[in-house]
């Protein structure tokens, strides 16, 4: 079975080795044909603590860690604003 792995961007980084990352689904209606987004938020596991509010992110679909994580953050694409102020 292949792992699923979805595109996000972190809303959260107040817990400890975790994150929430919302990522956004784009779909057309299917009668009117317009344009819907629906968000999802997701519990990712970072090991590291290295992502901040604001960056884009990857995450991977992993055994279940905790009551509500079922993810883990694979890889950091794009670095937020908040993250480009803290390292000046």
């Amino acid at each position: 079975m292949a792992l699923k792995e979805r595109i996000g961007t972190v809303v959260s980084d107040k817990m400890d080795k975790t994150v929430v990352v919302a990522v956004e689904n784009r779909f057309p209606h299917p009668i009117y044909q317009k344009i819907i987004s629906r968000t999802k938020r997701y519990k990712a596991h970072d090991a590291e603590n290295n992502c901040m509010v604001g960056d884009r992110v990857r995450i991977k679909e992993t055994r279940p860690l905790s009551a509500h994580k079922r993810w883990s953050v694979s890889e950091v694409l794009t670095k937020g604003m908040k993250s480009r102020e803290a390292d000046q």
